[in-house]
């Protein structure tokens, strides 16, 4: 039970990041090594949605996971 609850940790924290990188236009975040080819491909505008939109998504994995797992 204790690796459920690192696992939904990690997906929580991830998705908060990858969330408030699109949302607040972190340049860090977008000139790193593994965002450059999205950010190539899409343009800076529509990567920002895409990673906010797999920010949410995560952070539902999460919450999911959270609430499946509590009544176990």
């Amino acid at each position: 039970m204790i690796i459920h609850n690192i696992l939904q940790t990690i997906f929580l924290i991830g998705g908060i990041v990858v969330f408030l990188a699109a949302l607040l236009d972190w340049e860090w975040f977008f000139a790193s090594r593994n965002a450059a080819p999205i950010v190539r491909y899409l343009g800076r505008t529509k990567s920002r949605w895409f990673y906010g939109t797999a920010g949410l998504f995560l952070i539902a994995v999460a919450i999911g996971a959270y609430f499946r797992l509590k009544g176990v």
